[in-house]
């Protein structure tokens, strides 16, 4: 199977080159050229599966130019009893008949990104392998709080690698902060940027297509490639426990075969809910797939218009990672459901790259109302359903799973479709102690760390370890930059 970018679809690369890479050199993003399918069969075999054995077989219907022995080695140490806190890895909690949340954060930086970033070392070091790499592989990521400490870790100290992280100097919370500038490694560097998330990107995104840095790195001895999800390597590994989760609650007897599932995901970049779209691609019976936004709801009002608008206030909001303006895996829906005009999604791009916007055919807009449905949280409802959650349910959630629980429940309300679903839990509640403790109804008590007692004593639910230790690391990194000094960064970096 070979990959192809989304604005030039003639680019043909293998699999291990697309992950090397990362971006395609014009701008596009790479997916595979077709897209595999599992039988009932296939599915129904999985069930008595561990979730990385269901990895190896999902993964290596994409990754030919890697075995199943490399695929199961890699998965064996991505998800491993050190690694993860729960031999399920990702497991599920059951709400009610119906309602399920698939909970994403149980790996060693307590979010979803683990599920993706600790598998991508792997593969992207056997691509430098397979390519004939010489030169060290420079890892570039734009965080709007998760990736970057996610990515961080998950790259600390891997042979031929360096890697230097953006984030939002204020969009992050305390927590996400320390686990960044406290990061142990050789091979790491962090870097705040003046500005938002976007900028963050945006600034990423100039320095992958300025071919006078690509030129002088090369001559230092360093290429770069992304662990954003723009890199394939990231989507693949999302979409398995999509597939996980349907398996397991096949095998539990929660929901019966062939029946759908819908999935409600709480979305910024677009990478998570776009990894639940190619499950349902490859036969997974998933229904509907409901778009949880934020106060940043860019997103919510492009599903259900079918115009994207980026030209609008940002939202500093108590679930940062969702504080997105542009969000960059939509292209790669928009090349599937555009039947892969390379030219057509390639002038959306240029229209949101003049204009900051774009309004796609009607013929994409009837996929994606069939497809899709899209709602946004307030901030007030954020907490609302916090509380409602805990002293209702006894289940205590952070400030992204309450957007998508929130929507959920504005969806069935609104299409009257009580059908089993999942919401998907992307963050521990203990990245956002400040405002899980208000949420609750207890006064939070300090900053940043000491709050993570404080919410354990309150509510008796166990911290993560890594999380409980922060306060006891030194910090490493200060460094800020101007949105715009970013490339200086980074050729200062790799000297």
């Amino acid at each position: 199977m070979h990959y192809l970018s989304t604005r030039d679809h003639t680019l043909r690369y293998t699999a291990a080159e697309a992950i090397k890479q990362g971006l395609s050199r014009e701008g596009g993003l790479f997916l595979p050229e077709t897209m595999p399918t599992l039988t009932k069969e296939q599915l129904k075999a999985m069930e008595g599966m561990s979730y990385q054995e269901r990895a190896v077989e999902v993964m290596s219907l994409f990754l030919e130019d890697y075995s199943r022995e490399e695929l199961r080695s890699f998965a064996d140490a991505a998800y491993s009893p050190e690694r993860f806190d729960t031999p399920a890895v990702a497991p599920v909690h059951t709400l009610d008949a119906t309602t399920h949340c698939l909970e994403l954060w149980h790996g060693p930086t307590s979010a979803f990104k683990d599920m993706a970033l600790q598998m991508l070392p792997h593969l992207l070091y056997a691509s430098l392998k397979k390519t004939g790499e010489d030169k060290t592989v420079c890892i570039l990521v734009a965080t709007s709080g998760d990736t970057g400490k996610a990515a961080l870790e998950g790259f600390k100290d891997v042979d031929h690698t360096k890697i230097m992280v953006f984030y939002p100097k204020n969009g992050v919370s305390e927590i996400q902060k320390l686990q960044m500038v406290t990061q142990e490694g050789d091979n790491v560097g962090v870097c705040s940027v003046i500005g938002n998330f976007d900028d963050a990107q945006t600034g990423v995104k100039r320095i992958f297509s300025d071919e006078k840095i690509r030129e002088e790195l090369l001559e230092r001895g360093y290429f770069l490639s992304s662990a954003n999800s723009i890199n394939w390597g990231r989507v693949l590994p999302q979409i398995v426990y999509y597939v996980s989760v349907y398996c397991d609650l096949a095998r539990a007897g929660k929901i019966k075969e062939g029946e759908k599932l819908n999935i409600c995901v709480p979305t910024g970049n677009f990478g998570n809910i776009l990894s639940a779209y190619y499950a349902q691609c490859m036969g997974v019976p998933i229904g509907k797939l409901i778009c949880a936004s934020n106060k940043n709801d860019v997103l919510t009002e492009f599903l259900r218009t079918g115009v994207y608008d980026r030209n609008r206030h940002f939202h500093t909001t108590m679930s940062p990672s969702m504080d997105i303006l542009i969000s960059s895996n939509l292209e790669r829906l928009l090349y599937a459901l555009s039947d892969g005009n390379d030219t057509e999604v390639r002038g959306y791009m240029e229209q949101l790259n003049t204009t900051g916007k774009y309004q796609v055919s009607d013929k994409i807009m009837e996929k994606i109302r069939a497809l899709f449905w899209a709602d946004s949280c307030s901030e007030e409802d954020t907490v609302s359903t916090i509380h409602r959650y805990y002293k209702e349910k006894n289940y205590l959630i952070d400030t992204h799973t309450a957007v998508a629980a929130n929507v959920l429940e504005a969806y069935r309300a609104e299409m009257g479709d009580n059908g089993i679903a999942v919401f998907a839990s992307t963050a521990s509640p203990y990245k956002f102690c400040s405002h899980v403790l208000n949420a609750i109804g207890e006064e939070p008590v300090g900053d940043g760390v000491e709050l993570i007692a404080q919410l354990q004593n309150a509510t008796g639910v166990q911290a993560p370890w890594r999380l409980a230790v922060l306060g006891d690391k030194k910090v490493r990194f200060t460094q800020s930059t101007e949105k715009l000094a970013m490339e200086q960064v980074v050729l200062d970096y790799l000297k």
